[in-house]
């Protein structure tokens, strides 16, 4: 098969060995049109989803290859986790440091540390279950244990609780049903800590609760903000 020539999966989906699907006169780009827009949807983030984003999951199955590449020129590295049906974005790990921060950086007060850490709790609690949904009542239920940390002021901490909601669900990491107030918790959470960061944000958030009349202090993970 020639560099020319075009193929279609049995998807329907144009794969980049199609290396002539110029989409303007200048155009030098080698990835198919649906390629392109997936590597533009995983650049700027949050994720694709195999639920959530069907057509553009199955072209970032049939075109891995060239898409992580394509990835890499920009010191990105692709995480695919087909058994989960995520696929994401993250800064490169390369060795000697000097390659630029292009993913951006989330950065979370106590709250957002409390919220983002009891999430992936109950994600891990549902891994049996394909998807896992809760209830904002369950959470805020949840994160009025820490008033006592965090202030006396009530409606301000019930302000503060509303805004580290507010952030997650802003970058998809809690997703609306439509249902009263039930959302879904994104599978990203699953992988987007390693085991040794998720130990690291926990031992902060411990180091954090134990210190009395706390104020919200910033630290940032590496998750692809939108």
């Amino acid at each position: 098969m020639s560099e020319s020539t075009t193929f279609h999966t049995e998807a329907g989906v144009e794969d980049s060995t199609n290396r002539d699907a110029r989409l303007w006169p200048e155009d030098t780009g080698q990835l198919a049109a649906a390629s392109r827009k997936v590597l533009v949807q995983l650049v700027k983030g949050p994720y694709v989803s195999a639920e959530r984003h069907k057509d553009a999951w199955r072209v970032l199955l049939t075109d891995t290859a060239a898409i992580r590449s394509r990835l890499a020129d920009l010191f990105l590295d692709l995480v695919l986790d087909e058994a989960q049906g995520v696929g994401f974005v993250r800064n490169a790990p390369v060795q000697d440091g000097t390659a630029p921060q292009v993913v951006r950086t989330m950065a979370l007060t106590f709250l957002d540390t409390a919220l983002l850490l009891f999430l992936r709790r109950e994600l891990l609690r549902g891994s049996g279950a394909q998807r896992v949904f809760i209830g904002k009542d369950e959470v805020f239920d949840h994160l009025n244990s820490y008033k006592a940390n965090e202030s006396t002021d009530e409606a301000g901490f019930l302000k503060r609780i509303n805004a580290a909601w507010t952030k997650l669900e802003k970058h998809s990491l809690l997703l609306p049903t439509g249902i009263g107030q039930r959302y879904e918790i994104s599978p990203i959470l699953r992988l987007v800590f390693s085991p040794e960061q998720i130990k690291a944000v926990e031992g902060e958030y411990l180091r954090l609760a134990g210190i009395p009349d706390l104020d919200p202090q910033e630290h940032t993970t590496g998750g692809n903000g939108s």
